[in-house]
């Protein structure tokens, strides 16, 4: 309907939908003021419920611009009410990742229509609605490569995710007797909805997998998503383009060394919260190995269930510990910024002080998350200090002792930072929760060496 038809802003990392709305409204409201064009808002942003859905907007395009923008109703959010030929107007807004998924069918672009009016959510019109929720969908013919796919645009795939499209549209295809050969994503997809499918087909076939590079590559094969060309995740998926272009990994991508050095050095971060987050990764780490080390080996195939239900827990926690360890400095740095804030008047002393009270909680909160995280694990360590293979007794000691560090530094930053907020409500509850946190991260430690010393090989 314009020059430039709709510029959504999409939140990938790191940022709210509620930020990508104010990004959305200054957007707007710059590009009306600096080229004199009509503007309207959708999706999250929008102002009127009419205006929510996108094809909504853009009933009748280009063409019915001049009569549209006439009507009190359809008056533009921002700019004027005029139609501009050389630009036409421009929609933009915030919304969640859009996911273009084609699914590949031997058979004709009518049948494959057929299948795409069943499953998209606006079904065959008002009276016979389609079964997927936040789908749009259409059958068409690639003459390219000779065969029909269901084409379709996922507007949500937390509410329907990619798998469960795939899964309906081989279901309908089966029912008709026609084969699906592969589908494919066209433009980038969101990590999470790759390992959403994956955690689906893990758990439908009772599979064992932990590492995130073979959970992608288990998608791939499932839904054929190299079926007409290769499939490249640093390439597809949009977490990897962004961490490939940023110039600074943070902690966690410096070597050992580096890392030992950068505490070492002559700054308040990293300090004892990124350490004490390390620490607990590599404990978790630890109990992920003594799991793995116990598993798929003859002499431990009764253990197998076991090391199945006991190993995913502590993979996971180091993957989310390791992340702590740069979100712990992240978390220390706001406070530091809000400190060089401006003091000269009454309103910037006030805006300052609030700051650095936010700055504080979230120094409180990582910390304290670091404990809750590794208080989940004490009962999966004591169950695999009762099983595991003896040969790595000193292993799962020195995790044992690693997890319960990494709660005593959680329990030193959280008490802290907590000296100089002035909430005392949520003084009096952090400190509460820590410090039970802390003893229960004794007496696990304790429990788990004491199992360890019953046993003997």
């Amino acid at each position: 309907m314009g020059a430039l038809d709709v510029c959504p802003f999409v939140p990938v990392r790191n940022v709210s939908m509620e930020e990508c709305v104010t990004c959305a409204h200054i957007f707007g409201q710059r590009l009306a003021a600096e080229l004199g064009v009509p503007v309207y808002l959708y999706g999250a942003a929008a102002r009127h419920e009419s205006r929510k859905a996108l094809p909504s907007i853009r009933a009748g395009e280009y063409e019915a611009l001049p009569e549209k923008l006439a009507k009190p109703e359809w008056a533009p959010d921002f700019g004027p009410p005029t139609f501009v030929p050389r630009w036409g107007a421009t929609v933009t807004g915030a919304r969640t990742f859009l996911i273009a998924y084609n699914i590949n069918l031997l058979c004709t672009k009518e049948l494959a229509h057929r299948i795409a009016l069943n499953i998209r959510e606006q079904g065959r019109g008002p009276d016979q609605p389609g079964r997927l929720k936040k789908v749009q969908g259409i059958g068409w013919y690639l003459e390219e490569e000779n065969m029909a796919q269901v084409s379709t645009n996922l507007l949500d795939f937390e509410t329907t995710p990619l798998h469960t499209v795939y899964e309906e549209i081989c279901r309908d295809a089966q029912e008709l007797n026609l084969p699906v050969v592969g589908s494919q994503l066209v433009g980038l997809i969101p990590k999470k909805a790759m390992l959403d499918a994956a955690e689906f087909y893990i758990k439908k076939e009772k599979l064992f997998i932990l590492e995130e590079e073979q959970k992608i590559r288990l998608v791939v094969n499932r839904l054929g998503l190299d079926s007409l060309s290769p499939f490249h995740p640093r390439d597809r998926i949009i977490e990897y383009l962004v961490e490939a272009g940023e110039v600074d990994g943070g902690l966690v991508a410096k070597p050992l060394g580096a890392f030992v050095r950068a505490v070492g050095a002559r700054s308040a971060a990293p300090g004892g919260g990124s350490v004490s987050a390390a620490a607990g990764a590599l404990g978790a780490a630890l109990g992920s190995m003594v799991g793995l080390m116990s598993y798929g080996k003859r002499q431990f195939e009764d253990l197998d269930p076991i090391m199945r239900k006991l190993i995913p827990p502590f993979h996971q926690a180091m993957e989310e510990l390791v992340a702590m360890v740069d979100a712990d400095s992240h978390a220390f740095s706001s406070y530091m910024e809000a400190m060089k804030l401006p003091k000269n008047t009454p309103e910037e002393r006030e805006r300052r002080t609030a700051a650095m009270q936010q700055g504080l909680k979230a120094a409180v909160g990582v910390p304290y998350g670091l404990a809750e995280k590794v208080s989940g694990l004490w009962p999966a360590l004591k169950e695999l200090a009762r099983h595991c293979n003896l040969a790595c007794k000193s292993d799962i000691q020195v995790g044992a002792k690693m997890l319960e560090a990494a709660v005593f530094g959680a329990y030193f930053n959280v008490m802290i930072n907590l000296k100089d907020i002035t909430d005392e409500k949520f003084k009096l509850v952090m400190s509460q929760k820590v410090s039970g946190l802390l003893e229960e991260a004794k007496q696990g430690s304790a429990v788990v060496l004491a199992l360890l010393d019953k046993r003997v090989a």
